[in-house]
């Protein structure tokens, strides 16, 4: 090994060896900066309890494993795949003799499935856990279990630069805590806080423009983006193209442009590196001693409600921050310029959400279903997956095939686990593999995985990125370039669908013209859409969602969905499509395509609507009337149907209103008699008691009318209940004129009113009564020319007290009348004057 420099991680290294060498797993918590990455598994290579067993080192990044897998190579003073070699999508460089692979964790998830022993393994690290990456989550809590049942002398080692290490280590089984300290040299913070009306990428700009003059060695600016390195890289190619070599650094650069990005600069000259996030941990940057820091990043968000991820814009945390910092202060004292204020940098969160909280569990899901968890919570986790999450991600593996109904995995989902690949992508190369046409699926493919190679368009047609693809192979990178192409996407798939080309195992066949579109149905299923009803650019999916394509695109009557924003609304805004036709669905998703029997009510022409429908999840493909629909399926929709218009909908008379309201006044003020409950709320949510019976062959409101609704509805009360409503609550009295008056009942359950003459009512003592003398019926008493007098319920009072003031009123107004002194003695008459007079 050569001779290297002493770093802060060294101090601790004995601690670490005798920790590990008692318990089965250890926390180690070092900043950046301790050379935690590369100098702890060749330290730990050679220790007794290894047992000459090989290492493997997590790391959440494939160009950080490439770059420590190196680091390593070169202290050994070896060839990297040697004793220290890697793994990561793309690439692998392991011999026989390798001790430590550097893996991207994905790898030691595939690993774990195929080999849950971990055979000839003897310590598994995970750096960098504070990143809380879904794959790191899923991969410990694994190996805990293999740690737990199958093999005891599996150690296991996290490490961290930020995270609260009491916490994983309680998760660890009370692990042991082994501290480092970071840095050597001190970190000047400089708090800039940005223009709010320039964007992200102007404002790095205007900073970068001034630090140049101000400070020596290189700078790493961090950006949330590609899309903002590009911007930056253009705002200062003019102004400090001359002082300065500006590199990219992000996840879908080449392997020599990273490469590029983090050597040496040119000697004497200085190099400024645009970095997204990867740049943050497990990677050396050489020269940097200033940071400027966005403060921004990019992240997945997973909307249960939707089912959809985008890409969120979003403030980073402390921990974050305090990592990009340190970036500064490797090689000597640094700067750091923070494009925020102090009083924002209060107000950050302390440490970068967990993915598994926020992210698809779709991948989740299928490893817990090959690893046989079918209880995820039985597993040791940090943060549990959400239920509701990964309940919805379950269900896509269902529409998937890949789990049958009782959440096993299948023969498809066992098929979709040896592709590399996210579950829907894994379900579309299965099925093409099937089908012969797998080198086009592995285009479409790794076209969903890797950035539009179409970024001017708003064509969201995937063909055009198919025949872009094809002018990329055939026609070369100028002409592409010329018709806006991007050109470094196009290599990136290309790469990408070589690699899935390799795992083909089929024998080609011809395409269909729905090839494409069938194909992207395979991996989106439940994102399978019709175009609405005389809506052309709208649809409604297969999930029971909405989506609208761009305003002057082309609209067919169905589409598969692959991109779509999580939308404003209802709707979500479709970016990338292809046309399938209607008989390709039924043709190869007739599995999913259920017939049934569909009863409802139609509000528009108010009857039961009965049709036999093909559904393909929320979509229905075709409809046939029902004829002969029995009486027990259809009468339960025509209630509904009643019970939805209201009691308009009942075929009520005004002596029927006025009977149930004599019924409810006579219920409220004699409840001894027991009377039923006749309002319209009750009678509405009991139709199936009462009016049911009488509804065979009926499937319009229409057909209500030939109901005898009257006798139907005081049948509800028993003839002794009827007399007694008769009795007590009459619908007329007689007054002493000998007329007989109708008495309006009140729906409030207050006094019926009597609306009489007053000279129909000479002699009467009293207020007459209802409900055996316990309701004083209210007298509006009115004038010959029926005008009202005066209201009361105290007839006695208004003969003594107000009968006076206004007999003399309406003498002189109708003097030809009959108006007595005294009313209890005079007689009552209906005519002008009593016979007689």
């Amino acid at each position: 090994m050569k001779k290297t420099l002493s770093l802060p991680i060294d101090t601790i290294l004995p601690d670490l060896q005798t920790a590990l060498e008692h318990y089965p797993a250890v926390v180690l918590q070092a900043p950046a900066g301790a050379g935690k990455t590369t100098r702890v598994p060749l330290v730990l290579l050679q220790a007794t309890w290894l047992k000459q067993q090989r290492i493997i080192l997590l790391e959440p990044r494939r160009l950080a494993a490439r770059a420590a897998a190196q680091r390593m190579a070169d202290e050994l003073g070896e060839t990297i795949g040697k004793t220290v070699g890697y793994r990561t999508r793309f690439e692998t460089q392991i011999s026989a003799q390798t001790r430590i692979e550097v893996v991207t964790e994905g790898i030691l998830t595939r690993r774990l499935q195929r080999d849950p022993e971990l055979s000839g393994v003897g310590l598994v690290i995970f750096d960098e856990f504070h990143e809380r990456s879904l794959q790191a989550d899923t991969g410990l809590a694994f190996c805990l279990e293999t740690q737990q049942v199958l093999r005891e002398d599996l150690k296991l080692l996290v490490m961290s630069a930020t995270l609260d290490g009491q916490a994983i280590a309680s998760l660890l089984g009370n692990a042991p805590m082994i501290s480092s300290a970071g840095r050597s040299y001190p970190i000047r913070l400089n708090y800039q806080p940005a223009d709010n009306t320039l964007s992200i990428a102007d404002n790095m700009a205007n900073v970068l423009r001034k630090i140049v003059t101000e400070t020596t060695g290189d700078i790493l600016a961090f950006l949330p983006g590609s899309g903002e390195i590009r911007r930056v890289q253009h705002l200062l190619k003019d102004s400090l193209a001359n002082t300065c070599h500006i590199y990219p650094l992000y996840g879908d650069l080449s392997r020599e442009a990273q490469d590029l990005a983090i050597s040496p600069a040119p000697q004497g000259q200085r190099k400024i590196v645009l970095a997204t996030p990867i740049a943050e941990t497990s990677l050396t940057i050489e020269g940097i001693t200033t940071v400027v820091d966005s403060g921004w990043r990019r992240a997945p968000r997973f909307d249960p409600n939707s089912g959809l991820s985008h890409l969120v814009l979003q403030r980073i945390s402390k921990a974050a921050a305090e990592q990009r910092a340190g970036r500064a202060g490797r090689l000597q004292a640094g700067n750091c310029y923070r494009l925020w204020s102090k009083e924002q940098q209060e107000r950050l969160i302390a440490q970068t959400p967990a993915e598994i909280l926020e992210a698809d569990l779709t991948p989740l899901a299928l490893e817990l279903a090959q690893w046989g968890a079918h209880d995820a919570h039985r597993l040791q986790w940090l943060n549990p997956p959400p239920t509701a999450t990964l309940t919805q991600a379950r269900e896509l593996l269902t529409d998937l095939d890949a789990l049958d109904t009782q959440g096993r995995l299948t023969p498809v989902g066992k098929a979709m686990q040896t592709w590399s690949a996210h579950p829907r992508l894994a379900h579309l190369l299965y099925r093409a593999q099937q089908l012969g046409w797998g080198q086009l699926a592995c285009d479409i493919c790794a076209l969903l995985t890797e950035r539009d190679i179409l970024r001017e368009t708003r064509n969201p047609e995937l063909s055009s990125r198919l025949q872009a693809l094809e002018t990329y192979r055939r026609q070369g990178k100028q002409i592409a370039r010329a018709q806006g192409i991007d050109i470094h996407t196009c290599q990136q798939v290309e790469q990408l669908a070589q690699q899935w080309r390799r795992q083909l195992q089929e024998t080609p066949k011809p395409l269909d013209a729905d090839s494409a579109g069938i194909l992207l149905a395979f991996a989106y299923p439940d994102r399978i859409a019709q175009q609405r009803p005389n809506q052309t650019a709208r649809y409604r999916l297969a999930n029971g969602r909405g989506a609208y394509l761009p305003e002057g695109t082309t609209a067919t009557d169905y589409l598969a969905i692959a991109h779509l924003d999580g939308g404003q609304g209802n709707d979500a805004k479709i970016f990338l499509a292809e046309p399938i036709s209607l008989s390709a669905l039924r043709h190869y998703f007739a599995e999913h395509i259920r017939n049934i029997e569909r009863v409802t009510w139609d509000n528009t022409q108010n009857c039961v609507l009965a049709q036999q429908e093909q559904r393909l999840g929320e979509l229905c493909l075709n409809t046939q009337p029902i004829a002969n629909l029995n009486d027990e399926t259809r009468i339960p929709i025509l209630i509904q149907g009643i019970q939805q218009t209201g009691s308009r909908a009942l075929p009520y008379t005004d002596s029927l209103r006025d009977w149930q309201t004599r019924v409810l006044s006579l219920r409220t003020w004699m409840p001894e008699l027991a009377l039923p409950d006749m309002s319209d709320s009750q009678l509405l949510a009991s139709l199936d008691n009462w009016l049911a019976p009488y509804l065979t062959g009926m499937h319009r409101l229409s057909h209500l009318e030939k109901l005898d609704f009257s006798h139907i509805l005081q049948q509800q009360l028993t003839w002794i209940q009827q007399q007694h409503v008769e009795t007590h609550a009459p619908t007329h009295l007689t007054v002493p004129s000998g007329s007989q008056i109708r008495l309006q009942y009140q729906t409030d359950g207050q006094a019926p009113i009597l609306a009489v003459r007053l000279q129909e009512l000479f002699g009467l003592q009293t207020t007459p009564t209802v409900a055996q003398g316990r309701i004083k019926v209210m007298l509006h008493l009115l004038s010959p020319a029926r005008q009202p007098i005066q209201v009361t319920q105290d007839l006695t009072s208004f003969w003594e007290r107000t009968y006076t003031e206004v007999k003399k009123e309406l003498k002189g107004r109708y003097p030809k009348h009959y108006w007595p002194d005294d009313p209890y003695q005079a007689i009552a008459t209906r005519r002008v004057r009593p016979k007689g007079e």
